[in-house]
């Protein structure tokens, strides 16, 4: 069961790389995505504010997707 809820956050996980667009941006190169997460991660640590802004950012754009979804 573990497993099972393992995969799926990974998928999820995964889901979002994709949405954001970053997969595309930087042409399927995994190396390069690796990278600019490794640069977030120092960003995050460094500023306290960071994480703050990011997870303000993602809230507003999962309530503007989910809202463009409720009108279709």
């Amino acid at each position: 069961m573990q497993r099972r809820e393992r995969t799926r956050h990974l998928i999820e996980l995964g889901g979002l790389v994709q949405k954001a667009g970053l997969v595309e941006l930087v042409e399927d190169d995994r190396a390069t995505l690796y990278g600019a997460l490794l640069d977030l991660a120092v960003k995050a640590r460094e500023d306290g504010n960071a994480l703050a802004l990011w997870k303000r950012r993602g809230k507003r754009a999962f309530d503007a997707e989910a809202e463009g979804s409720e009108t279709q």
